[in-house]
């Protein structure tokens, strides 16, 4: 249980309103912060201004999965003014405060470092994104579907990077019959891809391997395919990049090219927002719990 933690959120999606759900089923003391324009109303949480006197007696307070930008700008769908959150507001934080994002950009670091407040980016721990990574295959397939005229069943497929996505999505796409071929630059990767039954390659491989490739999907958040990969490739193939943003494309020469290739991040808050929320909320809520017993408070 959450009795008597203050938690405050952020802005968000869809995906916040499954951990909202699950503090107030746990009696924490919820406050939401720009969400304004939200229709439904949550019984247990009070809607407030984004202020110093509003976050000075938060224990937790959760941001979306991309926290802010590099201006601290806050995006949030159920809000139509902007939210900022600022120096002064870090500030107002109580020191034990930890704040929770999905990954935190250089600006929300930077920030909370100096006023020694406790990160967790959610992202960053396994059994967020493992979880996570099944919304986001299902998303991928669905794009490469949507967006081929051949099955994916003997289409001949790359997956780029063996991470917790990677290699869920080369294990889905293995067993619905495509040919898949991962690459990777650690050893161990490798070898794992070998054990997987899949074809492995290293990375500095890559322009000769997409000389036939019918799909490319990459989860590498770096310029992997490059101006020069992309020359190697067949007009027909498709990219689609799961990357965090820009994603680890060159979009400007693949467009030249007249290849198609899509940035997908998020997917999981596209296709599954209440799963992935679940997700979420499961890990925050237990996460919350097991920071106020350090505090030696009861739960």
């Amino acid at each position: 249980m959450l009795t008597g933690i203050h938690v405050a959120f952020i802005g968000g999606d869809a995906r916040q309103l499954e951990v909202i759900k699950k503090c107030i089923q746990l009696d924490a003391i919820v406050t939401l912060i720009g969400f304004d324009n939200l229709e439904s109303s949550f019984t247990g949480a009070t809607k407030k201004p984004l202020t110093c006197d509003v976050l000075k007696d938060v224990d937790a307070l959760i941001l979306p999965i991309v926290g802010t930008d590099n201006d601290g700008f806050v995006e949030s769908v159920f809000c139509s003014k902007p939210l900022q959150f600022l120096s002064e507001h870090a500030a107002c934080l109580k020191k034990h405060c930890v704040v929770y994002t999905g990954m935190a950009k250089s600006y929300l670091k930077t920030l909370l470092l100096r006023q020694q407040i406790t990160l967790v980016e959610l992202l960053d721990r396994d059994e967020v994104a493992i979880y996570n990574s099944i919304p986001t295959v299902e998303g991928a397939l669905m794009m490469a579907i949507q967006n081929t005229d051949i099955t994916i069943h003997g289409s001949q497929v790359i997956v780029l990077g063996l991470g917790r996505t990677g290699m869920s999505l080369a294990r889905s796409l293995h067993a619905l019959g495509a040919r898949v071929r991962v690459g990777a630059r650690r050893p161990e990767h490798m070898a794992r891809i070998h054990e997987m039954g899949l074809t492995p390659f290293h990375l500095s491989e890559l322009r000769p391997q997409v000389a036939n490739a019918d799909i490319i999907f990459n989860t590498i958040p770096q310029l992997v395919i490059t101006a020069e990969v992309i020359a190697q490739m067949p007009q027909a193939t498709l990219i689609i990049d799961l990357a965090s943003k820009p994603g680890g494309t060159d979009f400007r020469y693949a467009e030249r090219r007249g290849i198609k290739a899509l940035l997908a991040p998020g997917l999981p808050g596209i296709v599954a927002p209440k799963t992935a929320g679940q997700i979420i909320a499961n890990t925050v809520s237990r996460l919350i719990a097991d920071q106020s017993k350090d505090r030696g408070e009861p739960s």
